[in-house]
């Protein structure tokens, strides 16, 4: 087994951070827009390097959006930041008006996604914006699973012609992918091989995985762990294989079990293998208020559920 060494625990929003002022180092084109949350978007340093290119559009997300339409139809690339649940559920009609349906080349950086956001409660978190995202014709989905993988996706994204939603959370949790490792959009990563079960993953449920893999192979079983960072376009041929080779499959993420990358590498298996697939995700339920990992416990987003339905998906080969 592959083994991932946690070289200190990072916030994945810092690698958007990092990620953006390194694109825009690199491309004048770049533009960065905030609804009021730049420190929370960790876009300090860009806006303090590039300040002629760095908008705060206040409190007032369907205007930012709009802006940065128009900013694309002139050329630039923009990067909108705000938490997910704003910049997705509260812009919804601009988001698939403005960009999705003119295909503007509007980048939307997505904060304090899923449950991990804790404290704040249900009002903001988001466990329904991967659907939401999902079901826009031509919008380009990522979930990046640390600070360098996060990092190296914004960088991806600036350099892709087309609107992307960027997806990133609040609290520190394990860095762990190499630092140079480039992104690419629309590739699964094999992070582990194995020959029982496949664990698909996305987000912060990777490294949960990679845990679920450590001690379900304690036991004997071989877990194959798969990061799904891009969950559109899916790397539909990387999930047909794994699962060919494995025969059962389990889909981890921090998200509504509804429209998620569970219904989606299920829609796929069942074209073309159908598998027995087990779900670890939040449920058709609201977030609460609470700490992130006791949420992640309560909701049953940790390895020790990742390795229970592991086994359960085996026994239904």
């Amino acid at each position: 087994m592959k083994k991932y060494i946690d070289t200190g625990k990072k916030d994945t929003r810092s690698g958007f951070g990092a990620g953006l002022h390194e694109a825009g180092k690199a491309d004048s084109r770049v533009v960065a827009l905030t609804a009021d949350l730049k420190g929370s978007l960790k876009m300090d340093d860009f806006a303090k390097d590039f300040p002629e290119r760095f908008i705060q559009c206040g409190i007032a997300e369907s205007n930012m959006v709009g802006a940065a339409a128009g900013l694309a139809i002139t050329g630039k690339i923009p990067f909108i930041g705000s938490f997910a649940e704003f910049v997705t559920g509260r812009v919804y009609d601009q988001v698939r008006q403005e960009v999705a349906y003119g295909k503007t080349n509007v980048k939307i950086a997505s904060s304090h996604a899923g449950i991990t956001l804790g404290e704040d409660g249900a009002t903001h978190q988001t466990m329904e914006d991967i659907a939401l995202m999902r079901a826009l014709p031509d919008m380009v989905v990522i979930n990046p699973c640390d600070y360098n993988q996060t990092k190296a996706a914004t960088i991806a994204a600036a350099k892709y012609d087309g609107p992307v939603y960027l997806r990133f959370g609040r609290p520190s949790v394990p860095n762990f992918t190499p630092a140079d490792e480039p992104f690419e959009i629309g590739k699964a990563y094999v992070m582990n091989e194995g020959k029982d079960v496949t664990i698909f993953a996305t987000g912060h449920l990777v490294w949960e995985s990679l845990s679920a893999a450590e001690a379900l192979e304690a036991e004997g079983i071989s877990a194959e762990v798969i990061d799904i960072a891009t969950i559109k376009p899916l790397d539909e041929a990387a999930v047909i294989a794994s699962a060919r080779k494995t025969g059962a499959v389990v889909c981890a993420e921090e998200h509504n079990v509804c429209g998620g990358l569970g219904e989606l590498v299920a829609g796929v298996l069942a074209l073309n293998c159908p598998t027995p697939v087990e779900f670890i995700n939040g449920g058709d339920r609201f977030g609460q208020t609470g700490t992130p990992k006791v949420l992640m416990e309560a909701y049953g987003l940790d390895a020790a559920h990742i390795a229970e339905a592991a086994k359960k998906a085996i026994s239904r080969k």
